[in-house]
């Protein structure tokens, strides 16, 4: 930490104490939200569709290709063939939360780029 970041620690530290906030007042603060709200692991392990975390990170890899990419992730993330049906399965008390997604994004990637050069070598 630079000595302008401690100088500026220091003075917000300053005018919280000066108000009556304590460091403890914070960390209740943080319990109360956390407490209020599902903790990020429990939102990863169930996979929660409505985060979609997961599918972000596959959008990326896919987004180089256009809506050609999107189009593939997007059918091969519905359908779930072949091992993505595995590592999709909860059943098996595994959490594979990022990786069905990365590795449907890694076949959608390579099937877009086919689209793209269809005679690659």
């Amino acid at each position: 930490m630079s000595n302008t970041d401690s100088q500026m620690e220091w003075i917000a530290r300053s005018w919280l104490k000066d108000r009556g906030v304590k460091c403890e007042h914070l960390a209740d603060l943080v319990l109360f939200l956390q407490r209020a709200y599902h903790p990020l692991l429990n939102i990863l392990n169930r996979d929660e569709p409505l985060y979609g975390v997961d599918e972000i990170i596959a959008l990326s890899i896919v987004n180089v290709y256009g809506s050609i990419g999107l189009t593939n992730y997007g059918y091969i993330d519905k359908m779930k063939p072949g091992i993505l049906q595995i590592l999709n399965d909860k059943s098996t008390g595994s959490c594979h939360t990022f990786l069905d997604d990365i590795v449907g994004a890694i076949a959608a990637a390579a099937s877009s780029r086919l689209a793209h050069h269809p005679r690659l070598p």
